[in-house]
């Protein structure tokens, strides 16, 4: 990452209330880019958008929806963006059990309305897409998924991912390779730290216990998920992003993985019996229930990323968990909370120029 590469250039960032879209609107903007953010209000309260004070960041703000085709058309073409980041998405799996069209319309077709805005858009010289590590057909295998492998979904959301894959797949091919425009898509596994009180998440689940004085109830205490801070990924969108960005970005345009180390894939158990020795007085239990259909095992290879980008995953879970009990405490003791993430940021290992 170089400052010099960032400085000035103007972003267009959806979902930038949201969790992850928060954090890299802030290091974008840490970097000296100019991000302007198309998104929703912020889907919880409190939530890190206005906790972090995000939106005084920005060089432009706008609450909008990528289900609204025309309106997104002209916050793109209003922003002269010269990269696009596409991270608005409906992201709970349980939540699209409840919501099954509503999770496809946002999913896909806000895919289809933001790819098709940057057809209409002439600034515009690279998108990316996040879409997510359950966009693979889940087999319950113990090694990494990698890109070439089949995707799939068996719950609502999991199938809208691997839709979204298709979808820019699609439309690179048919429209943008011949016009030059590097499109992307790049597939993270569960992230965690500061800042996300997201329902039906394991950490923002055991803080919201803890801070209440409840026991949480976990679902499926055995199953391996590829835990990571959420910098570590993004830090892989923005090595991405200069990539696309570069003379050569058209060989970038593929879909990429940026996964923890195969040591950090864990059982929730692990996790919750890390962070409940270090948080005393909390509690958990199995509830032993029936439960919609959930993978229970679930692991990415990132090697191409290592390879190509020279990418790798910087901070282990011990630490990623580390700085999200110590986000969580400084939040609850009245910190300025922008900069605890700027901190965290500039602690977070990178090959960061100038």
């Amino acid at each position: 990452m170089t400052d010099s590469f960032w400085r000035d250039r103007q972003v267009f960032l959806t979902g930038h209330t949201g969790f992850k879209g928060g954090w890299l609107a802030l290091w974008l903007q840490d970097l000296g880019a100019r991000v302007h953010g198309y998104s929703l209000a912020p889907p919880t309260s409190p939530n890190l958008f206005e906790a972090a004070s995000i939106q005084r960041t920005l060089a432009g703000h706008t609450l909008g929806d990528v289900r609204h085709a025309a309106d997104l058309t002209d916050a793109i073409r209003r922003s002269n963006a010269q990269i696009v980041i596409h991270m608005a998405a409906q992201p709970l799996v349980r939540l699209s059990y409840k919501e099954p069209v509503e999770t496809f319309e946002v999913n896909v077709m806000g895919t289809v309305h933001v790819l098709e805005a940057v057809r209409n858009c002439p600034s515009v010289r690279a998108v990316l897409v996040i879409t997510s590590d359950k966009c693979y057909e889940n087999r319950e295998w113990v090694w990494g998924y990698r890109e070439n492998e089949p995707l799939g979904g068996v719950d609502p959301y999991s199938s809208s991912k691997a839709c979204t894959e298709l979808v820019t797949s699609a439309y690179r091919a048919s429209y943008f390779n011949a016009a030059g425009i590097a499109v992307a898509s790049a597939r993270a596994g569960n992230v965690i730290g500061g800042g996300d009180w997201a329902a039906d998440r394991l950490i923002p689940d055991f803080f919201r216990a803890v801070d209440s004085g409840n026991e949480l109830e976990v679902r499926f205490p055995d199953s391996t998920r590829p835990w990571q801070h959420v910098l570590q990924p993004l830090s892989g969108y923005i090595r991405l992003s200069e990539a696309l960005l570069s003379s050569d970005g058209l060989a970038a345009a593929q879909a990429w993985n940026f996964g923890p180390l195969e040591t950090d894939s864990r059982p929730v158990r692990w996790v919750l019996d890390y962070l409940s020795k270090r948080v005393p007085g909390s509690k958990w239990r199995h509830t032993g229930t029936e439960h919609a259909h959930e993978a229970r095992s679930l692991r990415l290879d990132s090697s191409k990323a290592a390879a190509t980008l020279g990418w790798s995953p910087r901070w282990p879970l011990e630490t990623a968990l580390d700085k999200t009990l110590d986000w969580h405490a400084r939040w609850v003791s009245g910190a300025d909370m922008q900069a605890v993430c700027l901190e965290q940021l500039r602690d977070f290992p990178t090959d960061r120029g100038t």
